[in-house]
């Protein structure tokens, strides 16, 4: 395996996160977000690479071309071209020990985790998914570090929220949103972040991971009844019951977005957005029950919120099963669709 140890074509985004940063949060977005003109010249990157698809066997619970699928997705809808594509290089072993054991790092880049631990994690190993999940942890952050330079970008991959510190468990490998982002505060690109998980299924191994860091504010939106059975303790977990469709479920995320912004200890310099859409009436692994519309409906009330509060917000697509993938694929297009919205409407 290959992994590249540092690239400069990133290191301008740090510096510039670094300084936009030490501008008072007004006079930031007011130069770097507050008009229409700035978004019609900004840059809204979708992060992606050829390699994030996993080779599983057919009838397999995840589906591991969608990511593939995604891009093909936005393309048939005209949609790609309203992005700048930016592929991410691969995150090293020492940079992942931020978040992770290093054993069990270096088990799965040598493929000798044993067999219980491949149960527990739901996908066999292979050096395809090594590599992928070396990649896909560093798509996160370089979405990231677009957001914080333009305000907004989105990652067609992520939200691995149930790796662990030394396991994975649920198809997650490694926890992007963790590593993201404690890897930024420790840089100092950022003072806080909130992370906001509104998949289906609790972020247990982000909560866990970062449970002990002050800087990190992590917020799970989940299914009541729903995996995993022991949940854990984010700094902010609401529980939705079974069966809630669009407009209850709208309610509660506007409840949460106005908690979120009256609350002293929960004021980020960034959000990182899991816009999982196994939130779907006809998701294969969700008990909720919301349309296309609703999906679309709460990732453009997420993305405005920030934006209208002047807050970088980097999107990942988190959860989504079904047997047509074609039809997981438009799903995850939604937030795409929003994030093109909010900006060609002037909205932030």
């Amino acid at each position: 395996m290959t992994i590249a140890i540092f690239d400069y074509r990133h290191l301008w985004l740090t510096i510039m996160a670094y300084v936009i940063l030490q501008v008072p949060p007004f006079y930031r977005c007011r130069a770097f977000c507050g008009s229409r003109r700035f978004h019609g010249l900004c840059m809204l990157a979708l992060v992606t690479h050829p390699d994030y698809d996993i080779p599983l066997p057919d009838g397999h619970r995840f589906p591991a071309t969608k990511f593939s699928k995604l891009i093909t997705s936005l393309h048939d809808q005209g949609l790609f071209g309203h992005f700048t594509p930016v592929t991410p290089t691969a995150a090293t072993p020492d940079d992942l020990g931020l978040v992770h054991c290093p054993d069990y790092i270096a088990a799965i880049a040598e493929g000798r985790l044993p067999e219980e631990a491949l149960r527990v994690l739901g996908l066999k190993w292979s050096s395809v998914l090594r590599n992928r999940s070396f990649l896909a942890v560093n798509g996160t952050m370089l979405a990231a570090r677009h957001a914080l330079a333009h305000g907004l970008a989105c990652h067609a991959a992520g939200g691995t929220h149930h790796a662990h510190f030394d396991y994975g468990a649920g198809f997650c490998v490694f926890n992007d949103l963790a590593f993201t982002a404690r890897r930024l505060i420790v840089e100092g690109a950022v003072r806080s972040v909130l992370i906001l998980d509104c998949d289906v299924h609790q972020g247990d191994g982000t909560a866990r991971i970062l449970a002990d860091d002050p800087a990190i504010f992590t917020c799970s939106l989940h299914c009541r009844n729903n995996y995993p059975a022991r949940k854990a303790t984010s700094d902010l977990d609401i529980e939705i019951e079974p069966g809630t469709g669009d407009d209850d479920y709208l309610r509660i995320v506007e409840m949460v977005l106005k908690r979120l912004a009256e609350d002293e200890s929960c004021q980020p310099d960034l959000v990182l957005y899991d816009a999982g859409v196994d939130v779907h009436a006809d998701d294969r692994l969700g008990n909720l029950a919301l349309s296309h519309d609703g999906i679309l409906a709460r990732d453009k009330m997420v993305i405005q919120h920030f934006r209208g509060r002047h807050i970088p917000i980097a999107t990942v697509i988190g959860g989504g099963y079904g047997h047509d993938i074609d039809e997981v694929a438009y799903r995850h297009s939604l937030v795409f669709r929003a994030a093109h919205a909010s900006t060609s409407t002037g909205k932030g």
